[in-house]
């Protein structure tokens, strides 16, 4: 079975930074967000994948093909252009699976921990679902029986079901759903200017296919810069988190306080760093305080007070206490 990964958007809510690089390859404990959904999918057997390029997807193509060269995976990358939404996304790959009986979906701006043997073991076709404190901002699931679905539904104005999508659905019926996204276009219905695949899983139950729900364990939304400091905090507190190794960076007259990771010839010297802070390579920090945050590779900070921020690769900043979302390429200086 092939996995397919749509990772075509800007990611304007993550702005400046996304305005350098692809949202895909925003950092989260220390690791991309579409190597994190890639290495989920590896670990539990999957060798194929068709990965949906669109706003910088040369670079997202660069760094995957750079990162598992050495392994036996297989990756195929589509362009979508243009930009029209998941449903569309997953229309632009049809050669690649419409000879498949069965495909595993996967959002790209998501890390979703699902159970996913379980998943395939399930012979109807399965979403991930979480309950939600806010559905209308969601797809959403209503359910008839058991984990049975009724109905699909994308932000409902009166929701009557928090059991949210997350971007996670493994479809056993290709046919159908090519079928029923192409219904979805020539429909001309869209949800903010894009088709989404909602719809196409509601249309598939108007046809007959019956779905499954399965909850996930945790869901990680890295699509704004509150939801993905989060994520990143998270995914640091694991028990099988993997820490940073001292010898692979030069830390004096510093407090680092867990979890913490920090890129290799990193310099610190006179901070305190952490907790829930991830500092890219061979960055340059004096004299900061930093906690709750995500720092860029080749970064200069000095004379800083910084929590709940953002900033990019090779940027420089000294002198000032902020919570900010810094993009690449920056230089701010608050002092005299």
């Amino acid at each position: 079975m092939k996995v397919l990964i749509p990772v075509a958007g800007r990611g304007s809510n993550l702005r400046p930074l996304t305005n350098t690089q692809p949202k895909a390859l925003l950092p989260v404990a220390g690791k991309p967000v579409i190597a994190h959904i890639i290495d989920k999918f590896i670990e539990t057997g999957f060798d194929e994948f068709i990965i949906i390029i669109g706003y910088m997807g040369a670079r997202i193509e660069s760094f995957i093909q750079e990162n598992y060269k050495e392994t036996n995976i297989k990756f195929e990358f589509v362009v979508q252009i243009p930009r029209e939404g998941s449903a569309h996304a997953v229309l632009v790959a049809e050669k690649y699976i419409k000879e498949e009986e069965a495909v595993m979906i996967c959002l790209g701006d998501s890390i979703v921990n699902i159970d996913i043997p379980k998943m395939l073991e399930v012979p109807n076709s399965v979403v991930g679902v979480q309950k939600v404190e806010t559905p209308g901002n969601y797809g959403v699931t209503e359910l008839k029986e058991g984990t049975k679905v009724r109905k699909f539904i994308e932000r409902p104005n009166i929701p009557k079901s928090n059991f949210g999508l997350v971007g996670i659905y493994k479809i056993t019926d290709v046919p159908k759903l090519l079928d029923a996204l192409r219904y979805v276009l020539s429909s001309n219905k869209t949800v903010n200017n894009e088709f989404v695949i909602t719809d196409g899983l509601q249309k598939m139950l108007q046809d007959g296919v019956t779905f499954d729900v399965q909850l996930v364990e945790n869901w990680y939304d890295c699509g704004a810069k509150i939801s993905l400091l989060e994520a990143n905090a998270t995914l640091l507190n694991r028990p099988d988190f993997d820490v940073t190794k001292m010898e692979d960076i030069d830390c004096k007259q510093t407090v680092l306080i867990p979890p913490v990771k920090i890129g290799k010839n990193t310099v610190i010297r006179n901070s305190i760093i952490g907790p829930n802070v991830v500092i890219g390579e061979e960055a340059k920090i004096e004299n900061c305080n930093i906690s709750n945050s995500i720092i860029g590779a080749y970064t200069n900070l000095k004379d800083l007070l910084l929590k709940n921020s953002l900033v990019g690769h090779d940027s420089t900043l000294k002198g000032v206490a902020q919570s900010l979302n810094l993009g690449d390429h920056t230089e701010i200086n608050f002092g005299n």
